[in-house]
């Protein structure tokens, strides 16, 4: 086959590598969650020419996995072709979110994270934790996947419910970046951000920008320090920031997968940590209106949240708005879960932009129990 390879047939490589072995049959189900109008007969197809290619080979009852040549040429990559489709996948989910959260009810985006069945009590554990910390509350739900039920996919909304709310009420954003915040909860002694350390190496494009307040205005509106524990919490400065623009895959989930995070001093010790945040920018003339709906998911979904004018100190990861833009970083609560299962070795596997649901399907974290379609108490 050509070896020029298009969009489409590299997240599928994408994919066969994420979750080797893996069978057509569920390849279909993973590239429909990614955006794909695509039958079975054509992942059969272009598998076939895969293999003939050398960059993918049969597994005897168990589907396909790549061989050196296939990841070699996953490496190399046509980067421009899945960007443009990783930020399509992101318009279209975040125009299907219809939650209100002065309702609490509505569509919103989750993440979703696999998890072996033996281990799912641990998980769970780990996730009530976040729940009863001040990134707190955590809506859930639990689900088996596949009939022998020896996995099961926790579902958690993504930080990206944000935009579709501000959407929803005709307030666009723009998804600038995502990085690594050094962050302190509310009940945490004076900041340590200077020790917090991401724990792990990655490729990216390094930002830091401390939090000083020296331009806040005289309310205090916006700057997280006057209502940490409404906010979750303070969000020091940013450590490490990944631009961006030559990301093919949702940017979080590079930053969880390179062990960029550390949950364990926050809930285990209440005290300052690392955490995998995104960063958008909005319209200033809607500010007000914009911190109310910022704040308020915040309240409903948990996570931690700054909101700012551009005349106010940062954290700004890539320096200040435009004075036409407001800013707001946040750490939503899917992203914060992959990241505490991901630390303590309970998920490989996972997806940061998983799918749209109903707001009724989730549970708060401590209902959850192992019985049921859903995995709660209804």
């Amino acid at each position: 086959m050509d070896r020029d390879l298009d969009g489409r047939t590299y997240d599928l490589l994408w994919l066969v590598d994420r979750h080797e072995p893996v069978g057509s049959i569920r390849l279909v189900e993973l590239m429909r969650r990614h955006g794909y109008s695509i039958t079975g007969r054509t992942i059969r197809l272009t598998l076939a020419d895969l293999d003939e290619a050398g960059l993918t080979e049969k597994v005897p009852g168990q589907g396909r996995r790549l061989t050196a040549a296939g990841r070699t040429e996953l490496e190399r990559g046509n980067v421009s072709s899945r960007l443009d489709h990783v930020r399509s996948r992101i318009a279209t989910l975040r125009s299907r979110v219809t939650y209100d959260p002065l309702e609490d009810t509505g569509v919103l985006l989750v993440s979703s994270a696999l998890v072996d069945t033996a281990d799912l009590d641990p998980a769970l554990e780990a996730i009530r934790s976040l729940h009863t910390s001040p990134l707190g509350p955590v809506p859930a739900a639990i689900e088996p996947v596949g009939d022998g039920a020896d996995r099961h996919r926790v579902l958690v909304p993504s930080s990206l419910t944000l935009d579709g709310v501000l959407l929803s009420h005709g307030i666009d954003t723009d998804l600038r970046t995502a990085g690594v915040v050094a962050y302190t909860p509310p009940t945490a002694r004076p900041d340590r951000s200077d020790d917090a350390e991401a724990g792990g190496a990655a490729d990216v494009d390094v930002a830091s920008t401390d939090a000083d307040g020296s331009e806040d205005g005289d309310d205090g509106e916006g700057d997280g320090t006057d209502e940490e524990g409404r906010f979750g919490g303070r969000i020091d400065r940013y450590v490490d920031v990944i631009s961006g623009e030559d990301a093919s895959v949702d940017v979080l989930s590079l930053l969880i997968e390179a062990g960029r995070t550390d949950t364990t001093p926050i809930l285990e010790e209440g005290d300052s940590g690392v955490l995998a945040v995104d960063y958008r920018e909005f319209p200033l003339t809607r500010y007000s209106e914009a911190r109310d709906l910022v704040v308020a998911t915040r309240d409903a979904l948990g996570g931690v949240i700054d909101v700012r004018r551009p005349r106010e100190g940062g954290p700004f990861p890539l320096g200040p708005p435009g004075w036409e833009f407001g800013a707001a970083t946040y750490g939503g609560s899917g992203e914060l879960a992959i990241a505490v299962l991901a630390e303590r070795g309970l998920s490989s596997e996972w997806d940061t932009l998983y799918d749209t649901i109903d707001r009724d399907r989730l549970r708060p974290a401590d209902r959850l129990e192992t019985d049921g379609p859903f995995g709660d108490d209804r």
